[in-house]
């Protein structure tokens, strides 16, 4: 059999739709299995677990040697992130540490399998990088969300700690009470008791709120969703690429050189 044959072949299972659901499908059960090994066992169910654990390690061997070979250039193959982390997820699994000081790494190891999830998927790969991608941006709002946090604890820790120091002692103690305040875990009790002695305390709970539950909230999801947005929007450019039709800017290029064309004839008319 010829070699550009083969890898024809590897490049149809790589693109069938059930290898991959069949792949995905095998993850899940890796994970499942990963946690049915933190139950007690018989010996019986061990060894049956411990099969079921290396037939799972020589798939994943199988199905990253089928991509790579799938691949028209070889060298382009690990230029992809997702390619690497699947190759050393796939390699490292595949020591036999179950018996030996590493036992504890190699578990540790197979539970970051379940992560080829988001390797096989592309909508969760997306998901994570719009997710790295905005945190730049995220870190700018999260400053100014400490800066505010920094303020009200300092403040609750001046008028409150007389009431309850267990809640208002220092800055560190404040910063926890304001952080259960932003998640509403019985923030109310945590009111009413400083209403007690200042009845109008209820103002710095509910402007508390209204900046970092509800503002700093709202800043955090745009954020993530411009640029979710901006990468579901490149990855359909990318996949027209592949599939040779022109894009958006190519067309607009064309029209615009068919205008020139236009208007060029004309004035030839005229002339």
């Amino acid at each position: 059999m010829k070699a550009s044959t083969l890898q024809a072949k590897f490049i149809q299972i790589r693109s069938n739709k059930l290898f991959e659901i069949f792949v995905v499908s095998v993850i899940i059960f890796s994970a499942l299995l990963v946690g049915a090994k933190t139950y007690e066992m018989s010996a019986t169910i061990y060894a049956i677990a411990k099969f079921f654990d290396w037939f799972i390690s020589a798939f994943f061997l199988i199905e990253i040697t089928i991509r790579f070979l799938a691949e028209h250039r070889k060298r382009n193959f690990f230029k992809d992130f997702w390619n690497i982390f699947d190759t050393l997820i796939v390699i490292i699994s595949l020591i036999p540490a179950d018996d030996t000081e590493l036992a504890l790494v190699a578990r540790l190891v197979r539970v970051f399998r379940v992560l080829r999830m988001i390797s096989i998927i592309p909508e969760l790969r997306i998901l994570l990088v719009s997710l790295i991608k905005a945190m730049p941006q995220l870190g700018y709002v999260m400053l100014l969300m400490f800066i505010i946090f920094y303020i009200y604890a300092a403040v609750g820790s001046t008028l409150f700690a007389t009431i309850n120091p267990d809640l208002w002692g220092n800055i560190i103690i404040s910063l926890l009470t304001l952080f259960r305040v932003m998640t509403f875990e019985d923030w109310t009790d945590v009111m009413y008791e400083t209403m007690e002695v200042y009845p109008f305390s209820w103002i710095f709970y509910l402007s508390f709120i209204f900046f970092t539950a509800f503002a700093f909230l709202n800043m955090v999801i745009g954020i993530v969703v411009n640029v979710m947005e901006q990468e579901n929007a490149k990855a359909r450019v990318e996949a027209l690429e592949e599939e040779g039709e022109p894009s958006l800017k190519e067309i607009s290029e064309q029209i615009s050189k068919l205008q020139l064309q236009i208007l060029s004839m004309d004035n030839n008319k005229v002339s």
